[in-house]
């Protein structure tokens, strides 16, 4: 059966999802959750909660998916314990840190990653497996014959998103929020300036990064065929009558096979951005999938109704089996729910009938009276001896005691081994000046300045290193020479990748830098190191120990941290930091270029989007296909901070070119070499002294 998963941003918005139908709920404690908007919930609601649900068999799946620094992880632990010991059903869990935590204090407890860990291929989902995740919530960007081929073949369940707000950006791992205004969407604060109106060179009132709210509701038979364990509702930012509405009609559509006009209108009118998309789903990915919210006066009709649907008592009943005995030894009443726990109680001796005998199908009447009760009476099996009786009181009286006895044991707290966590090794990194690293985007940028300077690593796209084998070879003779991979990449392009990274093998290339967990085993079965770019979010001690064990050789430090955490995190593998460029702020499915231009001109080269504000923000191709990567107008510049680059124990600082010239990039390197000639122009230091939120 497919799981239905709820949003619960509150106990109000819990109770929503339980009495709508709700199978299971998800929700955040504290400040560890991607909605920290959302009212959540606190160690002791939690257990309010927790109980709440098991009482109605609903299962409750606590969210930890942020990244989390060094000086968090005692909270966190603490959080992991509390909820552990109050028998959660799951994690949610984004940070492979807190992965690690997880396993460490409550290896009993399912671990599901998170859509933010950006899992959107088998590679990525079998890599999960591997490290003791249970679930994986794949991105939103998958195809149906996607999602199809990965319950195929995946060893762990799979869950998808079913209805809400889609980010623009890869399952919502964006750094624009973070980058422009401090509030980071990784930390569970986006401020969502994807919402907010562009144009395209000029600034026009449009609003290219603005997505329609996904809905699946007409696939629902479909996804369950394919082997999709649980549909995600996304909301827990919404009021209660929005969940209970959502879960109610996709309780519905589930249960009936059939979706209506009414149930459609139902959705509608709870939330929308000018009507919903399924164009991922069905591979038509097009404009047509953006909208804004223009209308949003609420319906008071909708919402007396939505609320009346959790506030008018229990709805969503457990089916019970009793089972009475009446006999002239005495009598007794059990209870069977529909896990097998069972409960007995007795009852008062029987007196003999002066006028009319208890019958077997008056005690079942009397006993199926669960009114009130979270719980229905599906069967009830007498035996009654002839000529006795029992007063309605007492047998009201067994029934309370069995139901209460049954409550109190469905929602006891199961006692398991909830263990300390591991001490993290504790690695330094290299002192003084750290050495360099150079990116490049396109082959204009491969300058000769650039050439003879001796880096560490020289990181080029696959793609033209592919195209022009003779000079690849010529590279991999001046000296250290890395494969810079796509962000993205779905199985249907793995076969193109495996192919290529053999040549480049061949052609004597050893390293690559990889940006996503889907890419490190083809890179490994390659036969190559692996260097891990931003996008592992390496953001504590704990996650650089659990790259070492996936056997990176170096690891790119987020560039949401700050530089008193970069200093004191433990370098397991070695560390690169981004100190030149424009920063990566969203990676997307849609072709932004071809979403202007209603056609491909990615070969004509790099465009932009504009603000209200009249800042820009250019756009490249992630590699050589027809993705794109949104950039920070303002180009992040460290350069002339090398001595305090130099107290972090970094192996390498790292120059990332996108839309520069060649002549800027000589520029840049002399620049580097001469940091007293230093030209600030519309430059940013980043995130690395103020933080995020």
């Amino acid at each position: 059966m497919l799981e239905l998963l709820a949003p619960a941003g509150s106990m109000e918005a819990l109770r929503a999802a339980v009495q709508n139908g709700a199978n299971a709920v998800y929700l955040g404690v504290g400040t560890f959750n991607a909605r920290q908007g959302a009212k959540n919930f606190t160690p002791q609601t939690l257990v309010e909660a927790v109980k709440y649900c098991h009482i109605r068999g609903v299962q409750v799946h606590l969210t930890l998916n942020t990244i989390v620094a060094d000086r968090e992880m005692k909270e966190i632990a603490e959080t992991i314990r509390h909820a552990a010991q109050n028998n959660v059903d799951a994690f949610i869990v984004q940070d492979l840190g807190v992965v690690q935590l997880c396993r460490q204090i409550a290896p009993h407890i399912p671990i599901h990653g998170s859509t933010q860990m950006t899992v959107h291929s088998l590679p990525g989902v079998q890599l999960c497996a591997a490290m003791g995740l249970k679930r994986v919530v794949l991105s939103r960007e998958l195809s149906r014959e996607e999602i199809r081929y990965i319950c195929a073949h995946s060893p762990i369940e799979i869950e998808v998103f079913g209805h809400g707000a889609l980010c623009m950006c890869y399952s919502g791992q964006c750094y624009m929020s973070a980058v422009i205004g401090g509030r980071s969407g990784n930390r569970g604060r986006c401020a969502q300036p994807c919402r907010q109106s562009y144009g395209y060179t000029h600034w026009q009132d449009k609003y290219p990064l603005s997505l329609k709210d996904n809905c699946l509701i007409h696939y629902l038979q479909e996804l369950e065929e394919m082997g999709v364990a649980s549909l995600k509702l996304e909301g827990r930012m919404k009021r209660a009558e929005y969940v209970a509405t959502v879960t109610a009609v996709y309780r519905k559509a589930l249960d009936e096979g059939q979706v209506t006009k009414p149930m459609m209108d139902a959705l509608m009118t709870a939330f929308n951005r000018q009507g919903f998309t399924d164009g991922y789903y069905t591979s038509r990915v097009d404009k047509k999938m953006f909208g804004v919210r223009k209308d949003t006066r609420e319906d008071p009709e909708w919402l007396q109704a939505a609320r009346q649907s959790f506030e008018a008592g229990e709805s969503q009943l457990v089916d019970l089996k009793f089972r009475a005995l009446v006999t002239v030894d005495g009598s007794s009443l059990t209870v069977t729910d529909p896990e097998g726990r069972t409960c007995q109680v007795p009852g008062p001796r029987p007196e003999l009938a002066i006028n009319v005998p208890l019958t077997g199908q008056a005690l079942a009447q009397r006993i199926a009276k669960t009114g009130g009760t979270p719980y229905r009476c599906v069967e009830v099996r007498t035996h009654v001896d002839p000529g006795l009786t029992i007063s309605a009181a007492a047998i009201n009286a067994m029934r309370r005691d069995a139901l209460n006895q049954l409550t109190a044991l469905r929602a006891r707290r199961e006692e398991f081994p909830i263990r300390k966590p591991k001490a993290v090794p504790e690695y330094k990194g290299p002192k003084g000046l750290p050495g360099l690293t150079v990116q490049v985007t396109n082959r204009e940028q491969l300058t000769p300045n650039l050439l003879n300077l001796e880096t560490a690593m020289l990181y080029v796209p696959m793609h033209i290193l592919l195209e022009d084998p003779e000079m690849t070879m010529r590279l991999v003779q001046r000296g250290r020479l890395a494969a810079a991979l796509p962000r993205i990449i779905h199985d249907g392009e793995m076969p193109k990748l495996q192919k290529g990274l053999a040549t480049l093998r061949e052609l004597g290339v050893k390293d690559a830098l990889v940006g996503n967990l889907g890419l490190l085993a083809p890179v490994r079965e390659a036969g190559m190191r692996i260097h891990g770019d931003f996008g592992l979010n390496v953001y504590n001690s704990i996650t650089m120990n659990v790259l070492r064990n996936l056997e990176l050789t170096s690891a790119t430090v987020s560039f949401e941290a700050t530089l008193p955490q970069i200093r004191d995190m433990s370098k397991a593998v070695n560390m690169e930091l981004l100190a030149y460029g424009r920063l990566p702020l969203m990676v997307t499915e849609h072709c932004l270029i071809r979403n202007r231009t209603g056609e491909c001109s990615c070969h004509m080269g790099a465009t932009k989007l504009t603000d209200k504000t009249g800042a820009e923000f250019p756009i490249i191709k992630d590699g050589d296909n027809c993705r794109s990567v949104l950039l920070n107008g303002k180009k992040l510049y460290w350069l002339d901070r090398q001595d305090d680059l130099a107290k972090l124990g970094l192996w390498a600082v790292r120059l990332y070119f996108t839309t520069e010239n060649s002549r800027e990039v000589d520029r840049v390197l002399n620049e580097y070499l001469n940091p007293e000639k230093f030209d600030p122009g519309a430059c940013t230091r980043g995130l690395y002294l103020r933080g995020v939120e």
